[in-house]
């Protein structure tokens, strides 16, 4: 058993080398053809390009286009600081406060005291003496206005002096007919009397009276 246990070690181990052996002999093959291949194909690449020792260099190729990103600012360092001395005057410590300026007061409005109104002028204008109704009656008709047969109304203005006699007759307002105001004016001038007007002292002023006179022919 022994021996058999013996040889068969021994038929291991020249298996192993054999094995071994193979191994070796097929990778120093495929080395070898590798080789041999990597080799014919450089062969055919230098034989495929002929360089020309006199042919100048290709010119380089350009450079990229730039881009068109502005450039970033520039970088500003900041003003160094500068230590200013404080030229405020020193501030003085007053205790007691100035006096304050003096308020000025308003000065009263100017009163206007109006002037007290003037006293009432007692004119008196020029009155009438005895009764005007019978300074022209029918008798006083003139004949050749009652031939005509006129009637109508004579209006009249007397002037007044200051003695209280008619100083002027004024037709106002005609009657029509030429002949009854003319007789108009004449008895007034005639029978006519008044008490003189006054001025606002009382003296004896000039004035003036109005009045109308209405003539009708009388019915018999």
């Amino acid at each position: 058993m022994a021996y058999a246990d013996q040889q068969m070690s021994g038929n291991k181990i020249t298996a192993l080398i054999v094995v071994a052996l193979l191994h070796v002999v097929v990778g120093y093959a495929l080395i070898s053809g590798l080789a041999y291949s990597a080799f014919k194909k450089i062969k055919e690449v230098a034989t495929a390009v002929k360089i020309d020792p006199d042919k100048p260099p290709p010119p380089p190729p350009p450079p990229p286009p730039k881009s068109e990103i502005p450039p970033p600012p520039p970088i500003v360092a900041p003003p160094p600081a500068m230590n200013v001395p404080n030229l405020s005057p020193p501030m003085e410590t007053v205790r007691e406060s100035p006096p304050l300026p003096p308020t000025p007061t308003a000065q009263p409005a100017p009163i206007h005291t109006e002037a007290p109104p003037a006293k009432p002028c007692a004119a008196k204008p020029a009155a009438p003496k005895g009764r005007p109704g019978e300074w022209a009656s029918d008798n006083d008709y003139p004949t050749r206005a009652l031939q005509l047969g006129q009637e109508g109304v004579t209006g009249f203005r007397l002037s007044v002096g200051s003695d209280g006699k008619v100083s002027a007759c004024d037709i106002t307002r005609s009657s029509g007919s030429p002949e009854l105001d003319k007789t108009t004016c004449d008895l007034m001038r005639r029978r006519a009397r008044f008490t003189p007007a006054a001025d606002c002292d009382g003296n004896p002023a000039t004035g003036a009276y109005p009045s109308s006179v209405r003539w009708q022919i009388p019915k018999d």
